[in-house]
């Protein structure tokens, strides 16, 4: 939880509070279904909840936009970032029906109002959003080709709506034919001075 406040020293005390609650929720959670690896809830905060929090450095989402967090599996990153952005709406979208109840009892539990969870497959999902966020999922190409059809042509933000995959900084082997000119890099490092991060990036398309 101190990373936490390192990072961002201007969340107020319900964020906190919120933050602050999530370990013992997932800890719970945890032992009776495999949300993270069990091996890893102890580092919940530097590999999950941090890394999650990465893309507020790099964009700050405008009050009443949509953002789909793309299998979602147990609300990374989407639980997350919906505590620092409460006036942002977020659908967490996942086939795994049991990680999306882990995502509706920590929402309820930590009074998260902006988060709904959607049990779906993504080519069946039929909503339109400003931002699609995705986490350890799937190879970028198959992203892009999931997210297009479910990005809004209505424009809320200077930056263009699109896509903010996390992946590690070889994902350029993914891209195939997709022209590397429209695909943003940002490396987490940049921002976060933790081992952890050195391999880890986001990158930005728009669609």
């Amino acid at each position: 939880m101190e990373l936490i406040k390192k990072y961002f020293p201007e969340l107020n005390s319900i964020q906190l509070s919120q933050y602050s609650e999530l370990f013992d929720h997932y800890k719970n959670w945890n032992d009776k279904i495999n949300v993270v690896s069990r091996k890893d809830i102890d580092n919940l905060y530097l590999h999950h909840v941090l890394h999650s929090m990465a893309l507020i450095k790099i964009i700050q989402f405008t009050a009443g936009i949509k953002v789909l967090d793309l299998g979602a599996g147990g609300g990374f990153p989407s639980i997350p970032l919906a505590i620092y952005f409460p006036q942002v709406f977020f659908v967490s979208l996942d086939s795994t029906k049991k990680k999306l109840s882990v995502i509706d009892a920590i929402s309820e539990s930590i009074g998260l109002k902006n988060i709904i969870t959607n049990h779906e497959r993504v080519e069946e999902h039929k909503g339109h959003y400003q931002f699609v966020v995705s986490r350890a999922v799937a190879e970028y190409n198959k992203l892009v080709q999931w997210s297009k059809p479910l990005i809004s042509k209505q424009q809320m933000m200077a930056i263009p709506n699109g896509l903010f995959c996390y992946k590690g900084n070889q994902a350029e082997q993914e891209f195939g034919p997709n022209p590397k000119s429209k695909i943003e890099k940002f490396d987490i490092s940049d921002h976060f001075e933790e081992a952890y991060f050195v391999e880890k990036s986001i990158y930005y398309q728009s669609l």
